[in-house]
């Protein structure tokens, strides 16, 4: 059977974005969870919180979800680097590394893939904007759960997270998340809310 480069190139990327199931985000590192969250367990999130935010905001849901699976894809080559590490290192463009990881890909799906990772970057259009909001109301979203579960150490996540929202949806709903009730819906389900 001859190999199809169309769809060997495709899966390429597939087979790469699946190593984001196992990178840790590592920040949370600093406030004593050994086992925290993946980045594809963060970027499903943020897709969720992007298209609810897009939707309350009037942006493109589709457009907004698909950034916030997409955002991270990089940290396959890159890793999640702590952003106190950042300080440290001249890392490369994210449309660099995308335009790398989907170079072999079929061209509607690297202009598909190279597009979505440009407008997120720029952060131009209402829907990068709430895209990024999405990234950090699901940091903030992660932080009361942390501190919900006993990490204590979590406030400086919270208040960059805060501090970097420009959506009205997203200040909101971050308040909503502050109030830390995070089994509010397991009660409302059971009935005994």
């Amino acid at each position: 059977m001859m190999a199809d480069a169309e769809a060997a190139g495709a899966m390429s990327f597939i087979f790469e974005a699946g190593v984001l199931k196992r990178a840790a985000r590592t920040g949370w590192w600093f406030v004593g969870e050994k086992s925290p969250e993946t980045v594809a367990e963060h970027s499903f999130r943020v897709g969720i919180i992007g298209a609810v935010l897009a939707a309350m905001e009037g942006a493109d849901a589709s457009r907004v979800g698909l950034m916030g699976l997409l955002h991270d894809s990089q940290e396959t080559r890159v890793t999640d680097i702590p952003h106190i590490g950042r300080r440290y290192l001249d890392a490369t463009p994210n449309e660099k590394i995308t335009a790398d990881q989907i170079a072999s890909a079929p061209e509607p799906v690297r202009a598909m893939i190279q597009s979505v990772v440009d407008e997120y970057e720029a952060r131009q259009t209402i829907e990068a904007i709430v895209a990024r909001d999405a990234d950090k109301l699901e940091c903030l979203v992660q932080a009361v759960e942390y501190r919900e579960a006993g990490y204590q150490n979590v406030q400086p996540w919270i208040d960059s997270s805060l501090a970097a929202l420009k959506t009205d949806s997203a200040r909101r709903l971050a308040e909503e998340a502050l109030r830390g009730d995070t089994l509010r819906w397991q009660r409302t389900f059971a009935g005994t809310d």
